[in-house]
């Protein structure tokens, strides 16, 4: 059993929370033929967060710069959980230090930056990952051998969407994610990267992209201590939305597919909406995340008559879900697949073996971002180079 030595950034924001936490527990679910985390840093800039930090990881070294723990001898792996402006040069850091290196999304502001992370890990053999968790359900390696099966043919279209309403509201607090400066991309790095993850994970790369992106609130309200919406109340200024709230968009995949996307965090009353519809020529697959472990199946090849979308609710007979529960049906959440995630990239680490989305899978969907964005600005179809 090796040992991996991990140092989360960003640690105590949503995302640094849960990755401590899912490198804590996994063991008690996969065990630890395939390596175990330690978490041995954390950095926090905030001295009060830190503080509480440290009472629940009392081994951590608690450090204010990142830098500072890229420098750390007895890293292994840097995990990245800092705003989306800090991914290019922390991981490129991490990198030349010889650290494995595990992103959160999106990879980097520009599919170039994104490349050169990824020909960088390539150069130095250290292993990679982006976070793209939602793939990691297991209801979505069925769809994927659902397809590769080839049981409901040639794809010929994929719908997907995923919307939350934190900006739903016109009044709602201004925050990071709303600025152009801290995330250039805006809703497309943020949200609409988990779609790319979809489409890339069980269709295929995309060769052409049509979007229109929307600033649907050009300001909102500064409040003090926002987060996700939250904070005191007392409105200390105004300031301007500098990136996208919502996207349409029409893509072209390689393997000749179309696809119909639409992604938002504007969108009132969705808390949390993700769907995906994939047609073929012979059947169609449909998933829901309200339903989160049930797949939809269609089979052309069913008698007349008796044609009709199965349910299928992914239960134990896969080891991903029979690691947490024994009957179908249960659910796995959002905390699970981080759980899920942080095993498959600690076995990574201790084995040497690249497990996706690696930088090189983050760099097709930072195209996929930077197209989209391109297309908007221009108004038009963007081809991406596949070569």
């Amino acid at each position: 059993m090796r040992k991996i030595n991990v140092a989360v950034l960003g640690a105590s924001g949503w995302m640094g929370r849960v990755h401590t936490m899912a490198y804590q527990s996994f063991p008690h679910f996969f065990g630890t033929d395939g390596g175990t985390a330690r978490v041995a840093a954390l950095v926090e800039r905030n001295p009060d967060a830190a503080a509480g930090l440290q009472a629940l990881s009392p081994e951590a070294r608690i450090y204010q710069d990142w830098r500072e723990a890229v420098a750390d001898p007895a890293i292994d792996l840097i995990d990245i959980c800092l705003p989306d402006n800090l991914h290019y040069d922390v991981a490129k850091a991490a990198l030349l230090s010889g650290k494995h290196v595990f992103c959160e999304k999106p990879l980097a502001e520009t599919a170039a930056e994104a490349r050169e992370l990824a020909d960088l890990a390539r150069d130095k053999g250290l292993v990679t990952r982006v976070g793209h968790a939602f793939p990691r359900n297991p209801v979505h390696d069925l769809a994927r051998d659902i397809i590769r099966s080839g049981e409901i043919g040639e794809i010929t279209l994929f719908k997907g969407c995923q919307h939350v309403d934190m900006f739903g509201d016109p009044a709602a607090p201004f925050m990071w994610r709303a600025d152009g400066k801290l995330a250039p991309t805006g809703i497309v790095g943020d949200t609409g990267s988990h779609v790319f993850s979809f489409m890339a994970f069980l269709v295929g790369r995309v060769s052409a992209v049509m979007a229109d992106n929307i600033i649907v609130t050009p300001r909102r309200p500064v409040v003090e201590g926002a987060s996700l919406g939250q904070g005191d109340g007392s409105v200390t200024a105004y300031a301007d939305v500098t990136n996208p709230d919502a996207t349409n968009m029409l893509c072209r995949f390689e393997n000749g597919a179309s696809g119909i996307v639409d992604f938002s965090r504007v969108a009132t009353g969705r808390k949390f909406r993700q769907a995906y519809e994939i047609y073929g020529t012979k059947g169609s697959i449909a998933y829901d995340y309200d339903e989160t472990n049930r797949l939809r199946f269609y089979s052309g090849a069913d008698p007349a008559g008796r044609c009709g979308y199965r349910e299928i609710d992914v239960g134990p007979e896969h080891s991903a879900y029979r690691a947490f529960l024994p009957l179908a049906n249960f659910a796995l959440g959002y905390n699970e697949m981080k759980i899920i995630e942080a095993a498959e990239v600690i076995r990574s680490v201790a084995t040497g073996t690249p497990m996706w989305p690696t930088f090189d899978d983050g760099y097709h969907i930072s195209q996929i971002v930077d197209a989209c964005m391109r297309s908007s600005a221009l108004k038009r179809w963007v081809e991406i180079d596949l070569a």
